[in-house]
């Protein structure tokens, strides 16, 4: 995805400086923050590099839908899509996803893996219409750093 891309009213391009507070807002207001996970330091950790990069979508020069796209040099992964509340189902979160996918591609990347909570069937079946399927992979995980699990386990 190089420079910007506009679609059915959607501009969409890589966050700018200044635009991390209304990215922030957006994912409070998709619900896609959790109390022990620091959204504002993933934000940080993402933006601008070879590997990463964080994409906003504007519409009327406001950001309503955003994407945070990354690789480890052999898959994809996606976070953070979401779309402003008010403004779902005109298409937005299709072409973040789109754009992400196009981003990834762009970089030599062929595979997108996703983590999505499995109570969360209104996501599964957004991206089950995207072609997204279970794989036969189980994702597991260790807290390397104590500290940052807080009462999670």
């Amino acid at each position: 995805m190089t420079g910007s891309m506009t679609e059915h009213s959607l501009t969409i391009r890589p966050i700018a400086d200044g635009e991390e507070a209304a990215v922030l807002a957006l994912w409070q207001a998709c619900g896609l923050t959790r109390p022990w996970n620091d959204a504002a330091q993933d934000l940080a950790f993402a933006r601008g590099k070879p590997n990463s990069d964080v994409l906003v979508g504007l519409a009327d020069g406001i950001i309503v839908a955003s994407a945070m796209v990354g690789h480890d040099g052999h898959r994809g992964t996606m976070y953070y899509v979401g779309v402003d509340p008010a403004l779902r189902g005109r298409g937005f979160g299709r072409h973040m996803v789109t754009a992400a996918e196009a981003w990834l591609k762009e970089r030599g990347v062929w595979k997108v893996n996703l983590l999505v909570r499995t109570d969360n069937e209104g996501v599964l079946g957004f991206y089950d219409g995207l072609g997204y399927a279970a794989g036969s992979s189980v994702s597991i995980e260790k807290w390397i750093d104590p500290a940052k699990r807080g009462d999670r386990r």
